[in-house]
């Protein structure tokens, strides 16, 4: 099982919900309220950097452990 971790700079983060369209496994989610990315289901998280890759503000990386 793939172990790693999610992490989201709410800084940069704009909402475009680009990597939430793209992530295989539904594990993040917008915010309505903040319009921030969120990670909902981080155990159901593949690690296949889909969302790191889409993002287009740099504000989600994924860390491999």
């Amino acid at each position: 099982m793939p172990n790693c971790k999610i992490v989201i700079n709410e800084e940069f983060c704009k909402g475009c919900e680009l990597c939430v369209m793209f992530c295989p496994k539904n594990v993040l989610e917008v915010d309505k309220v903040l319009w921030k990315v969120k990670v909902v289901k981080p155990e159901e998280c593949i690690c296949c950097k889909k969302c790191e890759e889409m993002c287009p503000d740099f504000a989600i990386f994924i860390l491999d452990n």
